[in-house]
């Protein structure tokens, strides 16, 4: 039967049918525009869904799969004549191929296809004929029209005589459209625990949450607000969402997934959150900082929003090849994050639902194509503090003039050399007067001067030999060990061996202390140099061991200090050996000493070597200090820019035609370019085209995102697709008049989030109502707030709020609170988690160190993604596991005792005690019902307790005051455990 032969009444009933048996199909249709629902065909409510869904994967945008040569995306396509039809005859269904096929039960002609899996119902058949019948008019998708602010709703004013809040007006027009009307104002209670998690991510304090309840009115609301967003905690908590985007981590993924530095990025994401940086602005500095003139430190940490990818430092890999993974990936998140759309899906063909082509998914690609990185860390940038910016300032200084020392100091030498002298009339030398051994030795002085010690053999010895010097000054000493029958193996040492172990030797007058420059030795043993002899250290020494050969012969050593003037002559000096290995003591010695300039020694000048080795303290001094400068991953351009080209399916193997950088030719061109008689586009160019006044975008999809933050769903719920694949949006005028405001207020994210929070329609209460779920069960339309579950992260922040343990400074390295063992057994590298002490232990969730392939248990048990691409909407599950964790994990068990001792110390009777922990956890007074229930809860454990005492203090804790736990207090820490592991906490009403 053909459409023609219809009967025009039965269709009339048909109609009438279907609305009264499949009513629930077309709300998503007919309640899609602001304005009332009405019958007739609207070609982007009705025709394209229903084009997109079930004709454009075989006769959409996409050559390469293009079936028949019919394309049915485009009018031009969709009425062209091929070979003597017309799949659309504007005005006459009857001689349109398309809805003939569409009508035919023959499966070699009907559309869809059967063996498509779609198939289109009578009410869809008839709208299709009913559309062709008023012009087959193809409108331009909604979300690529112009924006233009459209008027606000007229309506009266308020209860209170105020304005309607924009808008509250919008919102108002389409529930009056579904005879519904908007919930009561939520409860004071629940409104600052909503906007305090909506706005910083924290639970409100409790003493807040009392002063703002007590006293609840528009205008204490209003300053809430202001409050809220002035609180350097908002920026953790909306640059916690914009990082999601950045697909920030802690590690460069892949299986190797070694540990990065790029936290300086995440602190300026939450830094430009905090200024309200302009959103035009946040995107030029994050997309093309390092293309800016003369950019500052700031500018170039904002790029590393794309150096977020992943990097694969695996053997063997090809670089190219995830080179190029990278720059897709940049490709795709940049569309995806700026213009909600699925780029990446023409990465291999042309888009096979948008108006995207292959050729110009590699000219987006091209943009990306010219940067430095090769699928490594680098280039990088050290960003040091002010602090360590002074410290380096100064070392640099005073490295300058050390090195400026010892050059003069050399020059002054180079100078003054004289002629070399005899070595007999360098040496002097001396007979000791007294020798004395503190272990009990015996020790005699030779006709030659040396002394040799017999008798006993300590565990340890110190030989003091006193002597006259006959010289005006003693500049070096010179100690030589000998060999000696009486000795073992002839020594010189009194080792089993003849070795010996001499760990400091010291000279003095009775008023001045030689002070060692320098030592050398004709032989040491390894490990053993002569210098440990004159470090101070009693466990480092000079021996004499060969690893060949023989040992046993005589050695000298020559130690040389800072001139030690004799103030008379023949000044008596005393010169102490000290060796502290068992029985490893010299045998037999003997001293001489020198007045020499240390040139004519052939060592080096005494001052010289002070210098240097200033100089080289200074050196290791800076290079320890630039090492503890963090560094930042950072986007830098190539000099000379790398071809790009279209690569067939995808492949880096597989090159096309060359290509330059451009936008997609179905969205307003780049107006201004950065370089207008450079021949290639930038980034900088790209970065100023997304923000621009006529993209139709980026506007609608950052505007929609914030909505979907504060509501739980954006106004478009597909907010990762804003193309023709997408749900239309519940309020499309609403929406385009955000977007206008936002780019007209000078693209603030502040005052946008100020502007929702402050309407009536986000402080609705968000219990469920009977009549507003019968006609939208999903709250689309918004007759009431939703609930919604908190991300991982502010869980773990609200715990730790309501514990009083959480740390609130802002930025710095990323921590490591205490996680199960075990977490990285089935990870290719077996990582160390080096857990947190002191306040970094409790640092709020954005800050844990987040390693993509093994990320810390909670965040992957509340649904934090992996982050090897980007995330712009969270999933949220409900999972055993959830609750499992927040009443068991030890860290959350360390919350609950923390939160239990504050509770039990408390002032009051035990109902305010029980009515402040209320107050603290959910911002509310606790009802009778609770009351009761947690009263007899707590008995029952306090009675527990009673009965073990070692059960009672594992549960509490160790008092600080060293005083016995109380049974009274464990019930409470049990209490705390189950307060924090209630729905209510972990999620925002």
């Amino acid at each position: 039967m053909t459409y023609s032969r219809l009967n025009p009444s039965l269709l009339n009933y048909f109609h009438i049918f279907i609305l009264l048996f499949a009513g629930t199909f077309f709300v998503q249709y007919s309640q899609a525009a602001d304005s009332d629902p009405t019958n007739s065909v609207d070609f982007t409510r009705d025709i394209r869904p229903l084009l997109s869904n079930t004709c454009f994967k075989c006769h959409g945008p996409d050559e390469q799969t293009r079936s028949a040569d019919l394309r049915l995306d485009t009018h031009e396509g969709a009425t062209a004549d091929l070979r003597g039809y017309r799949a659309i005859v504007a005005g006459d269904p009857d001689s349109s191929e398309a809805m003939r096929r569409i009508l035919s039960d023959d499966p070699d002609l009907m559309m869809p296809p059967p063996d498509s899996g779609r198939e289109l119902s009578g009410q869809q058949k008839e709208q299709f004929a009913n559309w062709i019948s008023s012009g087959a008019n193809y409108e331009q998708h909604w979300s690529f029209k112009p924006i233009k602010s459209p008027p606000v709703p007229a309506s009266e004013n308020g209860a209170d005589g105020n304005s309607i809040h924009p808008i509250d007006a919008f919102i108002r027009r389409r529930l009056e459209s579904l005879q519904l009307t908007p919930s009561q104002k939520a409860s004071p209670s629940t409104l600052i625990r909503r906007v305090s998690l909506d706005l910083i991510g924290l639970p409100p304090k409790a003493e807040d949450a009392k002063d703002y309840i007590s006293s609840e009115s528009p205008e204490k609301y209003l300053e809430l607000v202001d409050r809220l967003l002035a609180s350097p905690h908002y920026g953790e908590k909306w640059g916690r969402h914009w990082l999601d985007q950045a697909r920030y981590a802690d590690s460069n993924g892949y299986t190797v997934d070694s540990p990065r530095s790029i936290w300086l990025y995440r602190d300026w994401v939450i830094n430009a959150f905090n200024d309200d940086m302009p959103f035009d602005e946040f995107t030029l500095q994050q997309l093309a900082g390092d293309l800016l003139p003369n950019p500052t430190p700031e500018q170039l940490i904002a790029t590393g929003f794309h150096r977020n990818t992943l990097v694969n430092q695996e053997g063997g890999s090809d670089k190219e090849q995830f080179r190029n993974e990278a720059v897709v990936d940049r490709t795709n998140t940049t569309g995806a994050v700026w213009l909600g759309l699925t780029v990446g899906c023409a990465q291999c063909h042309t888009h096979k639902y948008d108006p995207l082509t292959h050729t110009e998914y590699y000219r987006l690609f091209a943009f990306f194509n010219h940067t430095q990185d090769v699928n490594s860390i680098s280039p990088q940038l050290q960003v040091p503090s002010d602090q360590q910016r002074e410290q380096l300032a100064e070392l640099n200084e005073k490295f300058r003039s050390a090195t400026a020392a010892v050059k003069a100091r050399k020059q002054q030498l180079d100078s003054t050399i004289s002629e070399p002298i005899s070595t007999e009339s360098i040496w002097t030398a001396i007979t000791p007067e007294n020798s004395t051994s503190a272990g009990g030795a015996i020790l005699t002085v030779l006709p030659d001067g040396s002394v040799l010690a017999s008798g006993t053999n300590p565990n340890s010895e110190e030989y003091t030999v006193t002597f006259t010097s006959p010289l005006a000054q003693i500049s070096a000493i010179k100690l030589e060990t000998l060999i000696d029958p009486s000795l073992p193996k002839q020594g010189p040492g009194r080792a089993s061996n003849g070795n010996f172990v001499l760990h400091e030797v010291d000279l003095k007058t009775t008023e001045q202390i030689a002070q060692w420059v320098d030592a050398t030795a004709d032989h040491s043993q390894n490990q053993f140099p002569i210098k440990n002899a004159i470090d101070g250290n009693l466990k480092t020494g000079w021996a004499i061991n060969v690893t060949k050969g023989n040992m046993n012969m005589n050695r000298e050593a020559i130690i040389y200090c800072q001139p030690l003037k004799s103030n008379a002559d023949k000044q008596e000096f005393q010169l102490t050996l000290t060796m502290a290995n068992p029985q490893y003591s010299i045998g037999r010695f003997r001293l001489l000493i020198s007045a020499a300039d240390h040139q004519l020694l052939g060592l080096p000048d005494p001052e010289l070597t002070r210098l240097t080795q200033i100089q080289t303290s200074l050196e290791a001094d800076q290079k320890k200090l630039i090492q503890s400068i963090p560094t930042t991953m950072i986007m830098s351009e190539l000099k000379i820019p790398r071809e790009s080209h279209r690569l067939i399916r995808g492949d880096f193997l597989r090159k096309a035609e060359p290509v330059t950088p451009g936008t997609p030719d179905f969205l307003p061109g780049i107006n201004s370019r950065q370089n207008s008689e450079s021949p290639l586009m930038t980034r900088l160019d790209l970065a100023r085209w997304l923000t621009q006044k006529d993209n139709p975008l980026t506007a609608r999809v950052t505007v929609n995102r914030i909505w979907m933050q504060l509501f739980g769903r954006g106004l478009v719920e597909t907010e990762n697709d804003f193309g023709l694949q997408s749900t239309p949006p519940t309020h499309p005028e609403l929406l385009d008049w955000l977007a206008s405001e936002f780019m007209t207020s000078g693209w603030s994210v502040k005052h946008l989030i100020r502007l929702i929070v402050t309407s009536k329609t986000y402080q609705q209460a968000s219990e469920a109502r009977e009549d507003a779920f019968r006609v939208d069960p999903l709250n689309k339309y918004l007759a009431r707030q939703s609930r919604i579950r908190l991300d991982a992260e502010l869980i773990r922040d609200a715990g730790l709020t309501v514990s009083d343990l959480l740390t609130e400074r802002i930025g710095g390295p990323s921590v490591y609170p205490p996680q199960p063992d075990g977490v990285y057994t089935f990870t290719q590298v077996n990582s160390s988690w080096p857990t947190s002490k002191g306040e970094d232990r409790y640092r709020r969730g954005m800050y844990t160190f987040f390693k993509r392939s093994a990320p810390h248990p909670l965040l992957s048990t509340f649904d934090t993604p992996s982050f090897n691409t980007t995330c712009t909407r969270r999933d949220r599950s409900n999972t055993p596991l959830q609750s499992l964790t927040v009443a068991n994990d030890p860290a959350f068990f360390e919350m609950a005792q923390s939160l239990g001792r504050r509770i039990s110390t408390a002032p009051g009777t035990w109902d305010e005690r029980l009515q402040y922990a209320f107050l603290i956890c959910f911002s509310r007074k606790a009802t009778n019902s609770e009351l009761n229930r947690i009263n007899t809860y707590f008995d029952s454990q306090e009675k527990v307790f009673d009965q073990d005492q070692k059960l009672r203090a594992t549960i509490i804790g160790q008092r600080d005051d060293g005083k016995p736990v109380t049974s009274e207090q464990a019930a409470w820490v049990m209490v705390a455990r189950v307060l924090i592991n209630l729905d209510e906490f972990i999620t925002r009403q």
